[in-house]
């Protein structure tokens, strides 16, 4: 079943007098939602009997949980020892998301830096590689690990870099973030078939029962020249991208993805309409 959720709390969420994650579980649900991103983006803070809590309740409401791993995560570090930082990110946030009851891990695989974009590439891919070796060493092969495509060009993460990370082994699962994609490709997607062209081509690389339960984020974002700037909200009718062409796509290709919302303080409300807008295809 297609899911739709925030990522984190809306404001509405703490203007209606609510300050602890366990309470978003039925915030969410109220509105109709399914799904619920946790960020670990400044770093794995939490206790075990905090992610056991916030586990608890999510699966009260029947509302699925899933979390983003740290911000800084640099597959394409020229330091080893920096890279083995990553290493840890990743596997620290599925071993907290896996308290959590959760599955599905998002990450940003890497900045380009100083290096050359092929030599990036190609040693953010031998760097995941270390990684599925770790996700195995640690039991954790029955999670979804989702490097996320990136919104500004400096940022590893095309659709095409992203589907090649995927084919390393069937742990990883795309995250495509419809906002980044429109932002670094300068609006890029406006109708169904811009949408489809890409969801096709994943289907066509990394098989249809992969993509089916994709994992999606989407917002309207702010760019440049250099890609993205700023996440906004759904009011904005200047930047794009727009979620009913999307909504089009996946029900023409059959697909059942986790969508989460990332505008800036209204998620919550806009992951309601993306699911309103879907429902009346």
């Amino acid at each position: 079943m297609i899911k739709f959720g925030p990522s984190g709390n809306s404001e509405s969420f703490y203007a209606a007098g609510y300050a602890h994650t366990e309470q978003a579980a039925t915030f969410v649900k109220e509105r109709g939602l399914n799904c619920f991103e946790y960020s670990f983006g400044r770093g794995v803070r939490i206790t075990q009997q905090k992610a056991l809590s916030i586990g608890a309740a999510f699966a009260k409401e029947d509302v699925e949980i899933s979390v983003h791993a740290p911000y800084f995560i640099n597959f394409a570090n020229p330091d080893d020892e920096m890279a083995a930082k990553s290493y840890g990110y990743v596997l620290d946030s599925a071993k907290a998301c896996q308290l959590m009851g959760g599955k599905r891990i998002v990450f940003h695989p890497a900045a380009q830096g100083k290096a050359n974009r092929f030599e990036a590439v190609d040693l953010t891919e031998e760097r995941l590689k270390i990684l599925r070796e770790y996700i195995y060493l640690n039991d954790l092969q029955d999670m979804i690990f989702c490097p996320e495509t990136m919104g500004k060009l400096a940022q590893i993460g095309t659709i095409e870099e992203i589907t090649r990370f995927c084919k390393i082994d069937e742990v990883y699962t795309p995250c495509v973030d419809f906002g980044h994609i429109n932002a670094r490709e300068q609006g890029s997607l406006r109708t169904v078939d811009d949408y489809k062209s890409r969801l096709s081509y994943m289907i066509d690389e990394l098989g249809f029962e992969r993509i089916q339960k994709l994992h999606i984020h989407f917002s309207k974002i702010m760019y440049s020249a250099k890609g993205e700037v700023k996440h906004l909200t759904f009011a904005d009718d200047i930047y794009g991208p727009e979620f009913e062409p999307l909504a089009i796509a996946l029900k023409d290709l059959r697909l059942e993805p986790y969508i989460v919302s990332e505008s800036d303080g209204t998620q919550a409300e806009d992951a309601a309409k993306m699911r309103s807008i879907y429902e009346k295809l």
